[in-house]
């Protein structure tokens, strides 16, 4: 960057105070500090965002792989099973096909259906119903809140209002 050092900053602040003048350079001064300060912060901004693009693109780049790893590994598993499936059918000599075979029935037949969602039941502690208004009324539940002001001049005695 810049090398600005304590002597160049005097520099620049005599040629200021002359060109300026005393009576303007510290609304200048605010104005060039305001400046640099929202400078800075657009900076700091542009440079978190990049950060934040490189941290996402490498993030994608590792979720491809992992779901790459993945698809290998189930793949892997089906073909395995497969193999290993044929092999059992031949040496048990079933002569059945048990590539059409839907486990999902079996599943279904050997423990039974399984029951739908049902929603949670309230609470039998909280309470169920509301209080009537005519109850509030003849109780003398408040139903409004009041300032403190208000409230004094609604029961402030008659001779005085």
């Amino acid at each position: 960057m810049i090398d600005i050092g304590l002597s160049k900053m005097a520099l620049i602040g005599a040629v200021a105070l002359i060109v300026i003048g005393p009576e303007k350079l510290p609304r200048v001064a605010r104005t060039v500090g305001t400046l640099l300060g929202k400078a800075q912060r657009y900076v700091a901004d542009v440079k978190a965002e990049v950060n934040r693009s490189m941290e996402l693109d490498e993030l994608k780049k590792m979720k491809e792989s992992v779901e790459g790893a993945a698809r290998d590994v189930e793949q892997t598993i089906h073909t395995s099973a497969s193999d290993f499936e044929k092999d059992w059918n031949a040496s048990t000599g079933d002569g059945l096909d048990n590539a059409s075979h839907d486990y999902s029935s079996s599943y279904d037949a050997g423990r039974g259906v399984v029951p739908a969602y049902t929603k949670p039941r309230k609470n039998w502690r909280i309470k169920r119903a509301a209080v009537p208004q005519w109850y509030k009324a003849r109780a003398g539940v408040r139903s409004k809140a009041q300032s403190g002001a208000a409230r004094v001049a609604r029961f402030r005695p008659q001779k005085f209002r």
